[in-house]
């Protein structure tokens, strides 16, 4: 059995089957680079959170709403990322305790 890549650059036709466009070059990240991404938007953002209740404060910006929207975007990325953290801590450790 053969299992295709998964992405951008997969077909799925109407037979059902998955075929990669030949044309195409597929690229992929590694676990590392995808983490750094991620962490990086997370941090995103964090600091545009950051930047709009700053303005907020200093008047700039009128509308609480958005103000209250981009906090509760960067609380709710954060609480995911740590979320996905303690999973990825819990699997390891369940790993170590396996016996080969």
């Amino acid at each position: 059995m053969m299992i295709n890549p998964v992405g951008n650059n997969v077909n799925l036709l109407s037979d059902g089957s998955n075929r990669l466009n030949r044309n195409e070059e597929v690229s992929y990240k590694s676990f590392a680079d995808l983490i750094k991404e991620k962490i990086g938007d997370v941090n995103h953002l964090q600091v545009e959170a950051d930047k709009i209740a700053r303005d907020f404060a200093l008047g700039k910006v009128d509308d609480i709403h958005d103000v209250t929207i981009a906090t509760e975007k960067a609380q709710l990325a954060l609480k995911l990322t740590l979320a996905i953290q303690s999973k990825v801590v819990s699997a390891y450790k369940e790993i170590m305790r396996m016996q080969i």
